[in-house]
């Protein structure tokens, strides 16, 4: 398949909002990421680390 670009006008509202940014700044203070695959690795991490803890 071919890589075909988009020519032309494109707009985002959370970006002119600052949705994304406030998302990006709220994710750097807290540690919690806000995306969905973020927030599925993390929980991953935290579900394997209790299972296989060390004592």
């Amino acid at each position: 398949m071919t890589n075909r670009k988009k020519y032309g006008f494109s707009f985002s509202w959370k970006l002119a909002l600052g949705v994304t940014a406030t998302k990006q700044s709220f994710a750097k203070k807290t540690g919690i990421p806000t995306s969905k695959a973020g927030i599925e690795r993390k929980m991953g991490k935290l579900i394997l680390d209790m299972l296989f803890k060390k004592k």
